[in-house]
C-alpha cells in the first residue's frame, strides 16, 4: 500500500481497537504491561542489536554525540524501561473513577466519570524509550496510540514495538491498540495529521520546530510544549546560600532539559552580594553567562545580554542573568519572555510569596525549590508523556488523569423535563 493508505488504514484500526482497551479490565492492562516489561528485559540482545544499527547510521549522518546518547539503548535503559512499566501497574487505574455525584430537583442522579481520550497520536524524536513509555501510559489510561518516532531510532522502534504486539495478543487485546508507523516517509507524518475522524489528540514531543509544525499542520487537537524557558527569581528577602543551592541545581545539574532555568532573577538589593557568590560558583561549574548592565557590574567576566537572550531556551550550559528593581519587575519580565513551562522564587517573605505564586502564569510555579522539580515522577505522578504548556486540557506534567477526559453519567427513574 501506499504511505497514506498505510497511515489511513492504521487509523481506522486504531479506532476499532479503542473500543476494546476502552472496556479492558485494570487486570487485563496490567498483565499487558508486566508482560511488555518482561519481553523488553528477555529480548534485551536483539534490542540492543537493532539499537546498534541505528547508532551507525546515527554516526554516518554526523549526529551529536548527545543526540546519539540520547539515542543509545543501554543495560541501563533497558532496566528503566522495564521498570517504568512495572511502575506503572502500580499506579492507580483512573479509568472509571468517579470524580462527583449528586441528585439533582429532577430525581436524576448525576455522576462525572473518567474516560479514556480515546485515540492518541504521539510523533516524537530520538529517545526509543518514549516508545515504551508513551505505549504503557495511553494503554493503562484506556487509549489507543499510533506512535511515529524519529528516523534515527527506527530499528530501536520497530524491535520495540514488537514486544508490544506480542504482549497485547497474548493477553487479549488487539496488536491494533498500540501501533508504530513502520516507514521513515515524512509524508506518513502528514497524513496522520489529516485523521481528525479518527484521532482524538495530537501529542508532539521534541524541539520547537516539530511542534510548531505539528502545530500548524494538525487537523486534530495538539497538546503543544513549544519550549521551556524557565526562570528563578531571587528576591530582596531571600536565603542567599539557598538561592546558590537552588539556581545551581535548576541550570546545571542537568542543563539540556525543559525544566533547567534559562534565566535569573535578582533583585537589586542583594546583587552586589549574591551575584559575585553564583558567579564564582557558575564559571567553576563552566557556565557561560549572558548578563544586562547591572549585572556586568558585579561579574565582569559575564557577556553582554541582548534581546535574543531573553526568550532563549539555551539547552546547555549557557545562563542569562538580569538585575531587577522590584518583585513586579521580575513578574513583568516573566510575563514577557516565558513560555508557560516552570518559574521559580527564592524568598523568605510569604506575602511575596504568595503573589509569585498567584501572577506568575506557568504549569508550575517552585516557592524556594529547583525548578528541575516539575517532572512527573516528582511531582507524585508515577510517570508522565510530556508537559503541556497549553491549558487545553492539561497544564504541567501529563500523567495517567491528564491521558483520561471526564463523562456525564446520569440514572433516572422515569423523569422527563419540563
Amino acid at each position: 500500500m501506499s504511505v497514506e493508505a498505510t497511515v489511513i488504514e492504521m487509523a481506522k484500526r486504531a479506532k476499532q481497537a479503542a473500543r476494546k482497551v476502552a472496556a479492558a479490565t485494570t487486570d487485563q492492562k496490567n498483565r499487558v504491561l508486566s508482560s511488555i516489561a518482561d519481553k523488553i528485559e528477555a529480548r534485551a540482545e536483539a534490542i540492543q542489536a537493532e539499537n546498534r544499527k541505528d547508532i551507525e547510521r546515527a554516526k554516518e549522518m554526523g549526529l551529536t554525540p548527545a543526540m546519539i546518547d540520547r539515542l543509545t539503548i543501554s543495560d541501563a535503559t533497558i532496566a528503566s524501561m522495564a521498570g517504568g512499566l512495572r511502575d506503572v501497574v502500580a499506579l492507580p487505574d483512573p479509568v472509571g473513577e468517579v470524580t462527583s455525584s449528586e441528585e439533582r430537583p429532577s430525581g436524576i442522579k448525576v455522576s462525572r466519570v473518567r474516560i479514556p481520550l480515546g485515540v492518541i497520536g504521539m510523533i516524537y524524536e530520538s529517545r526509543p524509550n518514549v516508545t515504551i513509555d508513551a505505549a504503557g501510559l495511553c494503554l493503562k489510561a484506556g487509549n489507543a496510540i499510533i506512535l511515529r518516532g524519529g528516523s534515527e531510532a527506527f530499528h530501536s522502534n520497530m524491535v520495540l514495538a514488537a514486544c508490544i504486539a506480542d504482549a497485547l495478543e497474548e493477553n487479549d487485546l488487539p496488536k491494533e491498540v498500540v501501533q508504530l508507523i513502520p516507514m521513515r516517509d515524512r509524508d506518513a507524518v502528514n497524513v496522520l495529521l489529516k485523521q481528525e475522524a479518527y484521532l482524538d489528540v495530537m501529542i508532539p514531543r521534541g524541539g520547537e520546530g516539530l511542534i510548531r509544525f505539528v502545530t500548524e499542520n494538525s487537523l486534530i487537537p495538539v497538546l503543544k510544549h513549544y519550549k521551556g524557558v524557565c526562570h528563578v527569581y531571587v528576591d530582596s528577602e531571600a536565603d542567599l546560600e539557598k538561592a546558590k543551592a537552588i539556581c545551581m541545581n535548576s541550570k546545571v545539574q542537568r542543563p539540556g532539559v525543559c525544566n533547567a532555568m534559562e534565566t535569573m532573577l535578582v533583585h537589586k538589593d542583594v546583587a552586589a552580594e549574591y551575584l559575585p557568590l553564583v558567579g564564582q560558583a557558575f564559571k567553576e561549574a563552566g557556565v557561560t553567562l549572558k548578563g544586562c548592565p547591572e549585572t556586568r557590574k558585579h561579574i565582569a567576566w559575564a557577556e553582554e545580554a541582548v534581546e535574543a537572550d531573553w526568550p532563549a531556551e539555551y539547552l546547555d550550559l549557557t545562563l542569562a542573568v538580569k538585575v531587577v528593581d522590584s518583585v513586579d519587575d521580575a513578574l513583568d519580565h516573566i510575563a514577557a519572555y516565558n513560555s508557560g513551562h516552570t518559574e521559580a522564587i527564592v524568598t523568605k517573605n510569604e506575602a511575596t510569596a504568595r503573589r509569585f505564586v498567584q501572577e506568575a502564569d506557568s504549569s508550575a510555579v517552585m516557592v524556594n525549590a529547583s525548578t528541575r522539580f516539575n517532572d512527573g515522577g516528582e511531582l507524585g505522578l508515577g510517570a508522565e508523556i510530556g508537559i503541556s504548556t497549553s491549558k487545553l486540557h492539561a497544564f504541567g506534567p501529563m500523567g495517567l488523569e491528564e491521558l483520561t477526559s471526564r463523562k456525564f453519567v446520569v440514572y433516572g427513574n422515569g423523569q422527563v423535563r419540563q
